[in-house]
């Protein structure tokens, strides 16, 4: 059969939900029901259906204020391999190997993913004896350092998906005032986190990088949130 004779299927309903996907990764923010309408060339009432799909799927998420729909991190799920975070991620390899190699112990980056802690990415300490978490691991954010400093920085406009228990709320503030969290064996008997912002609190895309460490070793001593390793982590953070 010749090339010319080829059969080409469509598949419309498809083609509208891919198209809305790749029109959001291309643009880079978010777009409301009109703007992705105009960008496709297509009516905004033959694109309502598609939305709600992938909102509903988990692939979109509409902010309740402005009506803009953005990517979740659900592609990130299926693949590992493309992500709305890809940039945060290429940009802290660098920073965060130079903190295990500076403070010898490992660190991992989290941000607030529907209602869980997620774990984007880990640089393990160059030390033989040495603690890790597992990537694409979740926890309940309240009870995490990481999550409770991401919980303290949540903006207003964000979505409040998740709920913040009332006893933690005098806990938040003073995270926003000291501009860190710590957890002494919390997770863990014998481990403590420190954990600090990536970028600001009005960055549209907030994330923790978190120092997890044993509390003692014998030839380095207890481990403490002096304010050598609290501005060396807020420095790697800028």
């Amino acid at each position: 059969m010749s090339s010319s004779a080829t059969t080409s299927y469509h598949t419309p309903a498809l083609e509208k939900g891919l198209d809305i996907l790749e029109c959001l990764v291309l643009e880079g923010v978010p777009m409301t029901q009109a703007q992705l309408a105009r960008t496709l060339g297509r009516g905004a009432s033959e694109l309502f259906r598609m939305l709600m799909c992938l909102e509903q799927r988990g692939y979109l998420v509409r902010d309740q204020a402005s009506g803009a729909f953005s990517l979740t991190l659900r592609l990130y799920e299926l693949s590992r391999v493309h992500t709305p975070h890809d940039l945060l991620l290429r940009a802290a390899v660098g920073p965060m190997r130079t903190l295990t190699e500076t403070l010898r112990e490992s660190c991992h980056l989290s941000v607030l993913y529907r209602e869980r802690l997620l774990v984007l990415a880990q640089e393990q300490s160059p030390t033989p004896l040495r603690l890790s978490v597992e990537i694409g691991s979740s926890f309940v954010p309240h009870q995490t350092a990481s999550g409770r400093l991401l919980l303290a920085y949540q903006s207003d406009h964000e979505p409040r998906e998740i709920q913040q228990p009332a006893e933690i709320a005098s806990r938040l503030a003073t995270i926003r005032t000291q501009g860190y969290e710590v957890a002494f064996g919390e997770t863990i008997a014998g481990v403590n986190d420190l954990a600090v912002l990536v970028g600001t609190p009005t960055s549209a895309v907030k994330a923790a990088l978190t120092i997890a460490s044993f509390a003692y070793r014998p030839r380095h001593g207890a481990f403490l949130t002096s304010q050598s390793r609290i501005c060396l982590l807020q420095c790697v953070c800028v």
